[in-house]
């Protein structure tokens, strides 16, 4: 269990305004709720807000989420402390990237990705690359584990990783040409590498279903 904190001073902004738009969407959001249980829009309106804020929720942003939803700070921020899917310091402006680190992952060559990280983002998590484009961390359970080793970059994954194929998704963050989620091998989602294994003559299998064995 990691100790979550916000970014030191130094790094907050002094200010934070939701982008135009933004506040009448989280207005729509608070409205699916019954009176008294606007607080169950939190976890929306602060995904929304980082990822409009370059990937990070600041303390003036979180503050500025209380007030809307009149909840007090502290509760707030209990939130964004809690759940790793939000940042609270400075990350990469194209990519920042959660290793999963769960037992599937590392039995299938997550240390192999972790690596990968090291020597191109950053040797340690938690920091920026020299070029501001990029970061990382270790992470527990992503729930991919039957595509591990895998990685989420900002909400989406990609699965059934190597260090040649992680190395393919990272240049394409880098040139812009954002690479496709999902599995990196041919794989349909959590289907067998491969293509079916099982029932593959449409006859056998029409007639199993028949039979009301599948």
């Amino acid at each position: 269990m990691s100790v979550r904190r916000l970014a030191p001073k130094e790094l907050q902004p002094a200010s934070f305004a939701f982008r135009e738009g933004t506040l009448d969407w989280a207005k729509q959001q608070i409205a699916k709720y019954p009176e008294g249980r606007q607080a169950s829009a939190c976890i929306a309106i602060l995904w929304r807000v980082q990822e409009e804020h370059e990937g990070w929720v600041s303390e003036a942003a979180i503050r500025a989420v209380a007030d809307l939803l009149d909840m007090p700070y502290i509760r707030v921020l209990e939130i964004a402390t809690f759940y790793t899917m939000f940042q609270l310091s400075p990350v990469g402006k194209k990519a920042h990237v959660q290793v999963c680190g769960t037992t599937p992952c590392m039995l299938r060559g997550a240390g192999d990705l972790i690596e990968v990280c090291k020597h191109r983002i950053h040797h340690d998590p938690g920091h920026v690359s020299e070029d501001g484009n990029f970061s990382w961390e270790e992470v527990e359970c992503l729930g991919a584990c039957v595509n591990a080793p895998m990685v989420m970059i900002w909400k989406d994954t990609y699965e059934d990783l190597t260090k040649d194929t992680f190395n393919k998704v990272l240049d394409g963050f880098a040139s812009g040409n954002l690479p496709k989620p999902g599995p990196q091998i041919d794989r349909q989602h959590a289907a067998p590498a491969g293509g079916p294994r099982v029932l593959k003559d449409a006859a056998v299998a029409g007639d199993a279903t028949k039979k009301g064995n599948v």
